[in-house]
């Protein structure tokens, strides 16, 4: 086991750990695979540790007994709507799908929050009745459109 973080979030796929990690690290800055553990060194890995944006992860090949569920997920914040466009359409390819008000599954099961750092903001507006219509808009989208938001903070 990689002793590179105390604390670190695992999780479980059936067979895909190291095909979804190589994928994720591939989507954020400062992403990489640390370790790649594997019982035969001609065999699939059995664990993989990596990081997104910093933060450690573990990928674990634990058979098909249990499976990745939306009640955890990955949140990312994004600075603006190129990036928010751009890890939207990579995790929702080859089988991902949209959910609602920024969530979403990848192809292999993992949910995650694309959220514009705009839309924490807006919903925080001390204009309480502004907030509000912004808070309406998003419940209305998939992928967050930072513009729609604007807009209906900015509507009188």
């Amino acid at each position: 086991m990689s002793a590179a973080a105390k604390v670190s979030t695992c999780l479980w796929y059936d067979s895909q750990a190291e095909e979804a990690a190589r994928f994720y690290v591939s989507l954020l800055p400062d992403s990489g695979i640390t370790e790649v553990m594997r019982p035969d060194p001609d065999g699939p890995a059995l664990m993989v540790f990596f990081t997104l944006a910093g933060a450690p992860y573990q990928a674990l090949n634990g058979g098909p007994h249990y499976a990745l569920t939306p009640a955890a997920s990955i949140a990312v914040t994004t600075k603006d709507q190129e990036e928010t466009d751009r890890l939207w359409a990579a995790l929702v390819a080859e089988g991902g799908a949209e959910g609602h008000c920024g969530w979403l599954t990848d192809r292999f099961g993992l949910s995650w929050q694309i959220v514009p750092e705009a839309l924490p903001r807006l919903l925080a507006s001390p204009d309480r009745a502004a907030a509000e219509r912004v808070q309406q808009a998003m419940l209305q989208m998939s992928k967050i459109d930072i513009a729609a938001l604007e807009m209906a903070h900015n509507k009188k």
